[in-house]
């Protein structure tokens, strides 16, 4: 899943959970499951603000851009309404271990349909796609490690 590059993980969370290994373990999944449902919700309000605003056109496929696991994020370039031309990355975009060894080089300058909003247009993501089961997974797995550690922490499962 691609994601915006501000939304790191800031330095002091890494070092508590760093920390949390070592002392209570049980706390890191905790921090991880906050985690992804930050993300989630991030997604969320992200996609639903852009299906307030949203555009549906179409737009280009004119390269792909290999991040830094070595999976394939599509650039598409597409015009806004207004006239005004965009390229970039899409807001979410969800790849399988498939995808580190395939080229895509048959999709270049492929027509594809994409929404996006006409208030910000660099968020755009691509139509008909399953992003959403990623969302969905990361979710699950957020609450799992929630529930997980709130559980352990209030003593009804005692698992570390």
């Amino acid at each position: 899943m691609t994601l915006d590059p501000k939304n790191q993980i800031p330095l002091p969370f890494f070092i508590l959970f760093v920390i949390c290994m070592f002392f209570k373990p049980v706390l890191c999944f905790l921090f991880l499951g906050i985690v992804c449902l930050y993300y989630s919700i991030h997604i969320l309000l992200t996609l639903n603000k852009l299906n307030k605003n949203k555009i549906e056109s179409f737009g280009k496929i004119v390269s792909y851009e290999t991040d830094s696991e070595g999976f394939k994020i599509p650039i598409i370039e597409f015009e806004t309404s207004d006239r005004k031309t965009y390229k970039g990355k899409p807001f979410i975009h969800a790849s399988s271990d498939l995808d580190r060894f395939r080229t895509y080089a048959e999709n270049i300058n492929k027509n594809i349909k994409i929404q996006y909003n006409f208030k910000e247009p660099e968020n755009f993501i691509i139509k008909d796609n399953s992003n959403g089961c990623s969302v969905i997974l990361v979710t699950i797995v957020g609450l799992i490690l929630l529930g997980i550690s709130i559980g352990n922490l209030l003593g009804y499962n005692d698992i570390f």
